[in-house]
């Protein structure tokens, strides 16, 4: 499930135009993508706020900056992605490590309470390795193309496809979901 891709430019222009609501319009329509970046990145939603809140001042600060020439999602994940990378630099923030062994295959039952899911979920995305999670990340919180990731990412196409392809798998893999159709 994939986002819905969107034409973000007249927001964004109005924004820049110094639109307040235009610009809140930004924030709710991707606070979920951000926040669940953030969280994936650190794996605890307080550090998750606050990377969203600095995301949201930079983007504030720099909308003048913003040029066009990418999507703005494309623009708005390098700087999620940026700020996540600072925080963890200068020491402020530490990810959380899972173990992917640790991650307890939900029963059948399980599956029928969304929570349980989604925060099994949660767990087995924490477990992927940082590349892969945020080649993940950027295709299917942020609705980024293959073409978009790479530019965001700094990495070839064909380097996102084959992250985004390892993380689904091993998604698959930890959460017990491949298809047991046997005898």
């Amino acid at each position: 499930m994939s986002p819905v891709r969107r034409n973000d430019a007249p927001t964004v222009e109005a924004a820049r135009e110094g639109d307040a609501e235009a610009f809140e319009r930004l924030v709710r329509e991707n606070i979920d993508a951000v926040y669940g970046h953030a969280l994936r990145f650190f794996g605890d939603p307080h550090a998750a706020e606050d990377v969203s809140q600095e995301v949201f001042l930079k983007v504030y600060r720099s909308l003048g900056s913003f040029d066009g020439r990418s999507s703005f999602s494309t623009w708005l994940f390098r700087i999620t992605r940026n700020v996540c990378l600072d925080q963890f630099r200068a020491g402020r923030r530490r990810p959380v490590p899972t173990d992917p062994l640790d991650i307890e295959a939900p029963s059948a039952d399980d599956f029928a309470d969304a929570s349980v899911l989604r925060e099994a979920l949660e767990s087995a995305l924490a477990s992927l390795p940082p590349e892969d999670r945020d080649a993940f990340n950027a295709v299917g919180l942020f609705g980024l193309t293959y073409a978009e990731a790479a530019v965001a990412l700094e990495v070839p196409e064909g380097t996102v496809k084959s992250r985004v392809f390892r993380a689904r798998r091993a998604l698959v893999t930890l959460l017990g979901l491949a298809g047991g159709g046997g005898s």
